[in-house]
């Protein structure tokens, strides 16, 4: 196994003997330029090239505006002031291919490229050059689009709300959707988003981390109170954490930064194997809650396996997601803490799917019966605060005016999925909210349910 090695000192190594004499707070200030480098050319690949793919477009003054902006620090302050350039297949005509941002005099500028099936990846610092590949096509078409007009409205004076910051100061929705009965209710957009256009789904992507082990539980393939491969030996005590306690967060792994960070590979170009795996045992497993990228990164490892003969994009296809891109690591692994590219209304298809317990709408099941259930039962240790953890999922069990089976996928800056099975209900919201801002997402959930029972 590839041990992990600090991203910092890696920078300092490739760095000429003259410059190595150097202070800490000088290394860490080199590592923020690198990893701002890395978020803005990942995030300008990713934004641009999905939509592209799904059929739209993004300009890149709309992604600087939108999702460069309002990160979270010491990025913030960092990424706008980088040169950065989008180059594209067919004497820059064509698709994007890759992007190139500049953040060093000593070192090549970052690099995030375009793939047929894995989205875009962020090179490890040093890249010198994209892999050479073909031509990625644009997708057939510009997706048109309509909003639709609800007949209630209280339900739409509600949406506006959310759109004007009403939910939670300085919050910036992007897209919401509200389905009843399998039946949309309101759709409703802003600037350049539409119901074609991908966003990152953060960690909503964990959740469908969880679903994707459904999938392989309902085929055989796995079995959640198994062991998720973890240690170097059988005899490893880190053999004896399973793939339902990777999925609840309670792993009892150690990592060096909270849960919801792992820069190194979001944005620094390492690979989950060297990152995501090899943390030492600190507590139980099953023993203490602590969200963790890493602990969701083990829960796919453990099902790796099974996606030569049962792809991600296969399974994404069934349930009829068909703009959503769940993008890996620059080694092919996927990054099912965070990196999804999705739209709003793939999302619905989402809840939908746990609404009707896995079932599709032509009547196969991809999911275990019951599973809907499983991800929405708390089970051990729980986190402190307002909501409760199940598998994969956010639970909204003890929400004023939320009925207690209500669950949900969260992700950062904004991104909700909320399943309400005892009122047939799924309210979709996406945003790019800046950090320090948070969207009061059980207060929109109650306000949407309460006009919608008028």
């Amino acid at each position: 196994m590839i041990r992990h090695a600090l991203a910092a000192a890696a920078l300092l190594a490739a760095a000429p003997l003259a410059a190595q004499s150097t202070t800490q707070e000088e290394i860490g200030a080199r590592y923020d330029r690198a990893l701002a480098a890395g978020y803005k050319a990942l995030f300008l690949c990713s934004a641009l090239a999905n939509a592209e793919r799904a059929g739209t477009k993004r300009s890149e003054k709309s992604v600087l505006e939108w999702e460069l902006s309002g990160i979270q620090a010491p990025l913030d302050g960092i990424v706008p002031e980088l040169p950065y350039s989008v180059y594209r297949f067919a004497n820059g005509e064509g698709a994007v291919s890759h992007v190139s941002v500049e953040w060093t005099d000593d070192m090549p500028p970052r690099l995030a490229w375009h793939r047929q099936e894995g989205g875009c990846a962020i090179g490890p610092v040093g890249t010198e050059e994209p892999p050479k590949r073909d031509s990625v096509p644009f997708s057939d078409g510009i997706y048109m689009w309509h909003q639709r007009i609800p007949q209630n409205g209280e339900l739409a004076a509600v949406v506006d709300r959310a759109f004007s910051s009403g939910f939670g100061d300085r919050t910036r929705t992007t897209a919401v959707i509200v389905s009843q009965g399998g039946a949309t209710r309101i759709e409703q957009y802003t600037g350049e988003y539409g119901p074609a256009t991908p966003q990152r789904t953060w960690s909503v992507a964990k959740s469908l981390a969880a679903t994707l082990v459904g999938a392989a539980v309902h085929r055989g393939e796995a079995d959640v109170s198994q062991s998720a491969g973890l240690g170097e030996t059988p005899e490893d005590p880190r053999r004896a954490i399973t793939i339902d306690h990777a999925l609840r967060m309670a792993t009892g792994r150690y990592s060096d930064t909270p849960g919801n960070r792992t820069d190194p590979l979001y944005f620094g170009g390492a690979t989950v194997d060297e990152v995501a795996v090899d943390w030492p045992l600190l507590s139980a497993p099953g023993t203490v809650y602590r969200y963790a990228n890493n602990d969701t990164l083990a829960a796919v490892q453990a099902i790796e396996a099974t996606f030569a003969k049962h792809p991600p994009a296969e399974f994404l296809k069934a349930v009829g997601m068909h703009r959503t891109v769940a993008e890996t690591d620059w080694q092919g692994n996927y990054i099912l803490s965070s990196q999804v590219w999705t739209t709003a209304p793939d999302l619905l298809k989402l809840g939908q799917l746990y609404l009707d317990d896995g079932v599709l709408p032509d009547g196969t099941r991809i999911l275990p019966e019951g599973w809907a259930k499983y991800v929405a039962t708390p089970s051990g240790p729980q986190p402190d605060g307002a909501f409760g953890y199940g598998a994969g999922f956010w639970l909204l069990n003890k929400s004023d005016g939320v009925p207690a089976d209500t669950f949900a996928a969260f992700g950062n800056r904004g991104q909700y999925v909320v399943i309400v099975p005892s009122l047939n209900v799924v309210i979709v919201r996406r945003g790019e909210d800046p950090t320090g801002s948070r969207f009061d997402i059980a207060a929109f959930t109650r306000d949407v349910l309460d006009s919608l029972a008028k």
